[in-house]
């Protein structure tokens, strides 16, 4: 590694800490991240009653519209931060986060949650990046691989605590899902003054291709807005085709731009190592498939069965919890099953849970049968397939890449987040009555099995296998 690859301490903080400290204070970023993702989905039912007569194709853009943008900035955003200071970036993007939390939870309207959702996007995807840049700046070498499987581990503990909390937060008032943000963010800022020390990446020079991240996040919303709006607009109407048109047409500028500019939010050089390539469009595969489990799980529960939050938030819960179990047990046998294999083993349990569901749920509240064998068998899956996902996307990347890396297949999951409420939305519709519910959500759950089995197929080629050379003028190198 070259002298101008290696971060420098910029700024000192204003007390020396422990790396138990700092190490707490940058893993909020993943709690915090990871935390929304199953408290507003869970908070949903609540927020649509508040808000009546906003049809599910609109209140997906709470959901959706946090994902666009912070799938788009993620990349872009890390890379400013390498460049100008990380602990600025950090505490930038923290400041960002809580005000939106609070403004979210101040909203009177639907559109003006969504913009507000949007903004807290803005703050997650700048915290994220850098949050783990410190803490790999700040570890010693011996200490790194331990810091950042805790780092990563908060994620995986707030997705299991999540669905407890938000229905918790939610019998109260839906609102609290967003003000529970604030006293976190604000003693992660002064906790990250205090003892965080800063640092840069001396090989980022140039400043990242930010059109590029605004063409990708107009390409994927415009998509987005196709799907939910095709059942209101119809499939071949003039708004549905344009709207489809600008996606493509965005989505294809994007990658003009990323074949041409010098830091590029996804390096086409990358795309060519095969491991990454496949874990790339598997993650967006199976985050389709879990995204749509999630948001289908939590509405037949409350607005199917009448279930209240809180019983909701127990009921999704035992799922989460399978996740960090079996994503050990997938660890412990890596060295014996290939990658691709195991991604591939949680690919199908994941889409037999969701076959499992269809064909057991009824209009009786029956959780033990109906509902939890299916569930438990989707968390082994989630277990299984995602941690393998997106360690495999790194394994044959340089050293100099696998930074670049992990924020490319991360970026790739929000956009199948995206893509998984868009498809559920569009799949299920309005219907009316128990039976078009049923058959709604039936089909809503076959088509989840549909494409994690298509998730299974290309998983097999993301086995990691010979670290393949890259050009490296120009492009970012990973801190040591």
């Amino acid at each position: 590694m070259t002298a101008a690859a290696i971060p420098v301490v910029t700024d000192r903080p204003e007390k020396a800490a422990s790396q138990g400290v700092i190490l707490a204070t940058l893993s909020l970023a993943a709690f915090m991240a990871s935390l929304d993702l199953f408290i507003v989905n869970v908070a949903l039912p609540a927020i649509s009653d508040d808000f009546a007569g906003e049809s599910l194709a609109n209140l997906s853009w709470i959901l959706s519209g946090y994902a666009v943008l912070y799938a788009a900035l993620l990349v872009p955003l890390g890379r400013l931060a390498d460049r100008y200071g990380r602990r600025n970036g950090f505490i930038a993007g923290l400041a960002i986060f809580t005000v939106a939390s609070a403004a979210c939870a101040a909203s009177q309207n639907l559109w003006t949650l969504v913009a507000f959702r949007g903004l807290q996007a803005v703050g997650a995807a700048a915290l994220t990046p850098t949050s783990l840049g410190l803490l790999l700046a700040a570890t010693p070498n011996e200490r790194k691989v331990r810091a950042v499987r805790i780092w990563a581990a908060t994620g995986a503990l707030a997705a299991a605590i999540g669905p407890v909390v938000g229905g918790l937060l939610v019998e109260a008032d839906w609102r609290w899902v967003f003000l529970v943000n604030i006293p976190v963010g604000i003693g992660a800022i002064i906790a990250t003054r205090r003892y965080v020390p800063d640092s840069r990446d001396l090989a980022v020079t140039r400043v990242p291709d930010l059109a590029g991240a605004a063409l990708i996040a107009v390409g994927i919303g415009a998509l987005a807005l196709g799907l939910v709006k095709g059942n209101d607009w119809g499939w071949h109407a003039g708004a549905t085709v344009t709207t489809f048109v600008i996606a493509v047409g965005c989505i294809a500028g994007f990658w003009a731009r990323s074949n041409r500019h010098p830091l590029p939010v996804v390096e086409p050089a990358l795309l060519r190592v095969r491991a990454f390539a496949w874990a790339n469009v598997t993650g967006v595969l199976f985050s389709v498939a879990f995204a749509s489990g999630l948001i289908a799980i939590v509405l037949w529960l409350q607005q199917v069965w009448g279930w209240s939050p809180i019983k909701t938030g127990l009921a999704v819960a035992p799922g989460p919890l399978m996740v960090p179990v079996f994503a050990a047990v997938s660890q412990r046998v890596a060295h014996r099953v290939p990658a691709g294999v195991l991604a591939a083993i949680g690919c199908v349990l994941f889409g037999a849970s969701a076959v499992v569901l269809a064909t057991s749920v009824g209009a009786h509240p029956s959780y033990v049968t109906d509902i939890l064998p299916g569930w438990l068998v989707g968390g082994v899956g989630v277990g299984f397939a995602l941690p393998t996902i997106m360690s495999a996307a790194t394994a044959d990347l340089p050293p100099a890449r696998t930074s670049t890396g992990s924020g490319v297949v991360t970026m790739s999951r929000q956009v199948g987040l995206v893509l998984g409420v868009s498809i559920f939305v569009a799949v299920v519709g309005t219907p009316h009555g128990y039976a078009a519910t049923h058959d709604a959500f039936v089909a809503a759950w076959w088509t989840m099995a549909a494409v994690s089995i298509t998730a299974a197929a290309t998983a097999l080629g993301m086995t990691p296998k010979t670290p393949i050379p890259l050009p490296t003028a120009g492009l970012p190198r990973q801190q040591s």
